[in-house]
């Protein structure tokens, strides 16, 4: 009796899991195989990465305090001395012309760490401002394509302009518009490079895009080098133009998301879409569309359900707000995500305490994303996603905490490498957890309020490197403690590794449901899957 009473209750989950055919089983089969050409065009799309880390990182050269020395017209100047502020003019000059930093050419040296920091916290602000606002038109109105090159154009249109600026106002107010053209860059890159592809591919997809990252930050310290002796500005022209043609060729030859179309209804740009890429995959599509007309009638019946508001701009955030399973995966893993934003745009910001060559610093800095990038492609084939993350940011806080102590030479050098080596691996496990934990009807949103916890801490992050530059321990030690006890909230997200994705809320929540029924006695092979 105990047997046929407990039973139904699970079956009923399962026959919900499987009433329709998934939009992600019905995306894999009509594609077929990923081919080299569907490869490439990921790879392709992958690349404006490389861009999004340039117009990030762009400041520790732009905005770098340079150094000075004594003309001998004054005879109590010393080049041992603090600050030259309280020198007369004429008893000191930069050691470059005033024209390679806009702390030299406005005189900002003396204007205290706020307005220094002015311009870098301006791009931060402005990319948490776009997160904010623009993060869900690309799961409602515009699309993923769309809303990638909307953001590549205006970055880069932006990054023209700055190299114009007149004045430290102008210039930071540019950099505002930059940062929030440029906040759906990676984020819109990384969803749309994942659901162009079949399910074996997304975690190299992902892992290209940071590569690409990577190769964009190490970009920064040879076109530095190359422009030492010339005017700042030609940093901000040579990585904005080369990003404007790049937004030609992705409106050229990328196509938008199959799968966002299919959750929008659109059934027949969904098919011209599939077509497409079946051809570049080296197949046809001979058979009948029949599951994929009803993927279509199940989220048109989801829409209907919904209400009026479920085109809303908003309703992807409502959706979430509405369902508590979902709020608390958001603002545990955008906790998680602002102690390893803090650290991971603050680190590369202020190499220039550690008392070592900019240059060779910021390098150090790049070339430690490489070995992330290969661990992190590591540890998302092999290991949880939830592990790694609580055990990467306990070793980035520790070494960050070490550089507190270490005195300035090679072993804080390498204490420095760690923490932020450790805290580039987490930033990307962390974004691929990210689109693992949402469907797709809200992972752009959701992906983009991850990323705008990163920013966020990305905003705190110059002014506490102004700050260290006086006391590490306001720098440093600060880093330490907030990626290490915030990335322990890690711990409250379910694991997600080997799961398929879902495609709507009300499938991950009926899923989220079937765990919560599958007991230690009910672990058949279904239970199992699903947890």
């Amino acid at each position: 009796m105990a047997d046929t009473a407990t039973a139904p209750l699970l079956a009923n989950h399962r026959a919900k899991l499987a009433k329709a055919p998934s939009i992600d089983d019905t995306i894999e089969t009509y594609m077929g195989t990923t081919g080299a050409g569907q490869l490439l065009k990921a790879v392709l799309l992958a690349f404006a990465w490389a861009f999004d880390a340039q117009q990030v990182f762009i400041s520790v050269f732009t905005d770098a305090e340079p150094l000075w020395h004594c003309t001998g017209a004054d005879a109590s100047c010393s080049s041992a001395s603090a600050s030259p502020c309280a020198l007369p003019a004429g008893a000191w000059v930069w050691d470059r012309p005033a024209v390679t930093s806009v702390v030299s050419e406005w005189s900002l040296k003396c204007a205290g760490p706020a307005l220094v920091s002015l311009p870098a916290s301006s791009f931060f602000a402005g990319c948490l401002a776009g997160g904010f606002l623009l993060t869900t038109l690309a799961d409602s109105l515009l699309g993923r394509r769309k809303m990638l090159l909307t953001s590549i154009v205006t970055m880069s249109v932006a990054g023209v302009l700055t190299a114009f600026s007149p004045n430290v106002w102008a210039y930071a107010a540019l950099r505002f518009v930059s940062g929030f053209g440029r906040s759906m860059v990676g984020t819109c890159t990384m969803v749309l490079s994942t659901e162009l592809v079949g399910k074996k591919w997304r975690d190299t997809v992902c892992v290209a895009g940071f590569f690409c990252f990577t190769l964009g930050f190490l970009s920064l310290p040879a076109l530095a080098y190359t422009f030492r002796d010339a005017s700042w500005r030609n940093m901000y022209l040579w990585t904005s133009m080369p990003s404007l043609c790049y937004s030609i060729l992705i409106y050229l030859l990328v196509q938008e998301s199959p799968r966002w179309l299919l959750v929008r209804g659109r059934k027949q740009d969904a098919i011209e879409t599939l077509q497409q890429i079946a051809s570049l995959n080296g197949n046809s599509i001979t058979s009948s569309f029949s599951m994929l007309h009803a993927c279509t009638m199940q989220q048109d019946a989801a829409a209907a359900s919904g209400g009026s508001d479920s085109n809303s701009v908003f309703a992807t955030l409502r959706s979430m707000w509405e369902r508590p399973w979902a709020l608390r995966r958001l603002a545990a893993i955008m906790t998680a995500s602002f102690g390893v934003g803090t650290v991971y745009y603050g680190m590369p910001l202020n190499v220039g305490n550690l008392g070592s060559n900019l240059y060779l610093s910021v390098m150090y800095n790049a070339l430690a994303e490489l070995p992330s990038s290969i661990l992190s492609w590591l540890l998302m084939g092999r290991i949880n996603r939830r592990s790694s993350v609580i055990g990467l940011t306990a070793v980035a806080g520790l070494c960050s905490l070490a550089c507190v102590v270490i005195p300035q030479g090679a072993a804080r050098m390498a204490a420095e490498l760690v923490s932020f080596s450790s805290t580039c691996t987490a930033f990307n496990v962390i974004m691929m957890y990210s689109i693992e934990l949402f469907p797709t009807s809200v992972r752009n949103s959701a992906v983009g309020l991850v990323r705008q916890a990163l920013v966020l801490g990305g905003v705190a992050a110059p002014v506490l490197v102004a700050l260290g530059r006086h006391k590490s321990f306001l720098s440093f030690g600060v880093f330490g403690l907030l990626i290490g006890c915030f990335g322990m909230f890690a711990a409250c997200l379910p694991e997600t590794r080997g799961k398929a994705m879902s495609d709507t809320m009300d499938e991950e929540e009926q899923k989220e449901a079937a765990v919560a029924n599958c007991t230690v006695d009910d672990m058949d092979s279904t239970c199992g899957d699903l947890v």
